[in-house]
Parts: C-alpha cells; structure tokens; sequence
C-alpha cells in the first residue's frame, strides 16, 4: 500500500524546505500519495469521513509540517481534532484504524538544532516538544510511532537574506525520500 503524506502548511508557495521535500516524494507517485490540507480544505473545514477513508486506502502515514509555536499548523490540529474520533483512532467497540499502522513525523523548524537542548535557548529537545504527538499516536491509537525526521534552521535557508548553502536543502530532500521510503 501507498503512503500517504499529510501536509500541513499554511504558505506552501513560500516555503523552501517543505515544497522541496513534496517535490521529491511526487517524483514517485506509485509509492506516495501527497495530501495537501490547505488545498483540499481552504476554509478549514475539515471532512472526518473522507479523511478517515483515505486514511483506511493507504499504508504507512507521514504527517509533514513547519514547526512553529512549538507546535503544528491549526489545520492539521484540527485534522487531529476532527478525524482521530473515538472509535475511529482510539477507544473501545472499534478504535484500531491506526493500530499497528507506521507512523511518523516530518518536520521543518527555523530553529537551529543546538537551540534545542537542555542547554540551548529553548531548555528543551525537539524530542521532547513533539512528545504530544507521540503519546497521541502511540498510546492513545496504538500506532507503530517511529523516529522524526527533522530539518533545523529553515531560516537559515537560501532565498532572501539567508546564509546556508542550497545543498543542504538538497540532501534534506534526499535524505527524505530514504526516510518515507523506509516506512512501507
């Protein structure tokens, strides 16, 4: 079965990391379906049934999304929200649409990586921020949760003012596409 990414962001067009990662994955369309929330649900309305149903057609599932506020986009907490309904995700007399099922996060973050550690200016690891994510998908749907894959200091990207080179947005993608390749 296909996976299915889930992406999540609110300016894709102005995005570097993010579009770069998807242009990659569309490179094999037998292998990834791309789910673009914001153009499937501009006006944030999110449909459980069809969402669940697309979920129920597909394999593993990446969510991909910019972390920023130290959390996602809204739209993809309101997908949370909406689709991991009890008896659906989670709970008794059904529940186990996503038992078993690989999961995993993809994540881009302005942040470098050193700002996130015990010692760094944030006092905490990114591990520990997406923990909610992980007890949501682990404990509460029972999914097969598996490691993040991250790229830090996306404002430090090339495009306006920024200073890192183009190659390490270019071995982010690939790098990717090994990581989704490595769910199915």
């Amino acid at each position: 079965m296909k996976t299915l990414v889930i992406a999540a962001h609110p300016a894709l067009k102005d995005s570097v990391i993010n579009k770069r990662w998807l242009r990659e994955l569309q490179k094999y369309p037998d292998q990834y379906t791309i789910h673009m929330l914001a153009d499937v649900y501009p006006d944030g309305r999110i449909d459980a049934a069809r969402e669940q149903h697309l979920v129920e057609t597909h394999g593993s599932l990446i969510f991909q999304f910019p972390f920023y506020w130290f959390f996602c986009p809204p739209i993809l907490k309101a997908w949370f929200d909406t689709v991991l309904t009890h008896g659906w995700a989670y709970g008794r007399n059904g529940g186990d649409k996503l038992a078993g099922r690989k999961i995993a996060l993809a994540v881009s973050t302005g942040i470098r990586a050193e700002d996130y550690d015990r010692g760094g200016r944030y006092h905490y690891t990114l591990a520990e921020l997406l923990a909610p994510f992980e007890t949501m998908l682990r404990i509460y749907c029972r999914a097969d949760y598996r490691p993040f894959f991250v790229f830090y200091g996306a404002e430090d990207v090339p495009g306006e003012d920024y200073s890192s080179p183009a190659w390490e947005v270019e071995a982010s993608a690939q790098e990717y596409a090994r990581f989704a390749a490595a769910l199915s």
